[in-house]
């Protein structure tokens, strides 16, 4: 379709022809409209049937909803048409057909629950809405992207098929390799951590993890895609302040950048940009925050991992981004460092959005000798990770990085319901397909 106009940049006067789908059909007795809608919004073409022929008004009106069709003729200006111009056909083809009874309607006037629309993900993603959530998403890839190579960052790809799982566990998906048993990548942690030490020095990557985590919650899933970053020569702090920038991108992008969107998705007085300079709490302060709220029937102690309804109070408490660090050593990955002042404390941080967890990550044992020890303390055989380890005897940078999950930016950035809003095809204990 070489000569094909799209909708948007058809002008009065114009001969076009224009293709997409069949989004609505109004039929007023002597007179008809087809509404035709493709990627750049909608145009009217208008049916006088006294005057046309038969064979065109009927293919023109009859033509089910959701079909794909191709129209052709003048562009004229008509101040009531929906844009206010309208197309009077001498053509129009049904080039693909749909059936009659559709299993959701994408004009939206009525409502489908989540699972049938994901069942039914082309044709749910022909909603404003839905297409608006995936367009933001790729603009907050492609500002984050521009942030890392800003940043002297390098993007690699690492392997999602591997021999051991980066932190050990059971939350493994066992596949089976040349009659081999291997496994989906957890994190490209480890390989990252191993490019900082090439030379390549600043790295990151946008790609999938698998995690075989029995979860059913609105902000979990087995299968998410990951923005990872890994940097020598720097520690916990530098790396907490790549990451707000990493974010403060992402926002500003979408505020300059998807005001359609936003507008679709009735968020423009809703969005907002965070403010820089996010504060940044001590595992201690923030049980103790937490603990002052009264939200939770028992007060956490030392040591105890932040639940769910911890989370929030915090959150509503801080009311906006913040990080959480110094965590204790002992509730944090043997790669994260421990504090060399006291080893009861590492060097690890998290990000928080008042909803939810959005990045972990941390300053990196670098020394061989203590990377093992950490291993044999958490109850992992070294011996597993020599490819590995053993890099670690040839000069490894001090280095720090952190990790966080594309859909639930997206999610807490738009206020989405259930991370599968952000998630074009969703991987959970449920669903498999499509």
């Amino acid at each position: 379709m070489d000569n094909r106009t799209y909708t948007a940049d058809a002008e009065p006067g114009d001969h076009v022809t224009v293709a997409g789908w069949a989004h609505e059909i109004r039929d007023l007795g002597g007179i008809a409209f087809l509404i035709v809608r493709d990627t750049t919004g909608k145009i009217q073409v208008k049916f006088e049937k006294d005057e046309m022929d038969d064979d065109l008004v009927e293919t023109g009106t009859e033509v089910t909803r959701e079909s794909v069709v191709q129209v052709t003729g003048a562009v004229e200006e008509e101040e009531r048409a929906p844009t206010g111009v309208e197309v009077v056909p001498e053509s129009v083809e049904v080039i693909a057909p749909a059936e009659p009874e559709l299993p959701l309607d994408p004009s939206g006037k009525v409502d489908a629950e989540l699972p049938t629309r994901l069942d039914n993900r082309t044709l749910d993603v022909r909603r404003p809405e839905a297409q608006a959530i995936f367009e933001i998403r790729a603009e907050v890839l492609r500002a984050v992207r521009d942030y890392f190579r800003g940043e002297g960052c390098t993007e690699i790809n690492t392997p999602k098929i591997v021999a051991t799982g980066t932190e050990g566990g059971t939350e493994l998906f066992p596949v089976t390799y040349f009659g081999r048993e291997a496994f989906m990548n957890q994190s490209p942690q480890l390989f990252k951590q191993l490019m900082v030490g090439s030379g390549l020095e600043r790295v990151f990557e946008v790609g999938p993890i698998f995690r075989a985590e029995e979860h059913n919650t609105p902000r979990h899933l087995n299968e998410a895609t990951m923005i990872d970053f890994e940097s020598a020569f720097i520690d916990h702090h530098e790396a907490m302040d790549v990451c707000e920038g990493t974010l403060m991108a992402a926002y500003e992008a979408v505020a300059e950048n998807c005001q359609d969107e936003l507008e679709t998705l009735d968020m423009v007085e809703a969005f907002e940009v965070p403010d820089e300079g996010f504060p940044r709490l001590t595992y201690e302060e923030a049980i103790e925050r937490i603990n002052a709220t009264g939200e939770l029937d028992e007060h956490l102690v030392w040591g105890d991992d932040l639940p769910t309804e911890g989370e929030k109070a915090l959150g509503d408490d801080v009311g906006g981004h913040y990080f959480i660090t110094d965590w204790p050593a002992e509730i944090k990955p043997f790669y994260i460092q421990d504090d060399d002042d006291d080893p009861e404390y590492s060097k690890g941080f998290d990000l928080m959005h008042p909803r939810m967890e959005l990045v972990s990550g941390g300053q990196r044992e670098h020394r061989y000798e203590e990377l093992v020890a950490g291993f044999e303390q958490q109850g992992l055989d070294p011996d597993q990770f020599e490819y590995y380890t053993k890099m670690f005897k040839y000069g490894m940078p001090p280095h720090a990085g952190w990790a966080y999950g594309v859909e639930r930016l997206v999610m807490t950035m738009l206020g989405l319901a259930n991370i599968r809003e952000a998630v074009l095809f969703p991987r959970d204990r449920q669903r498999l397909s499509p």
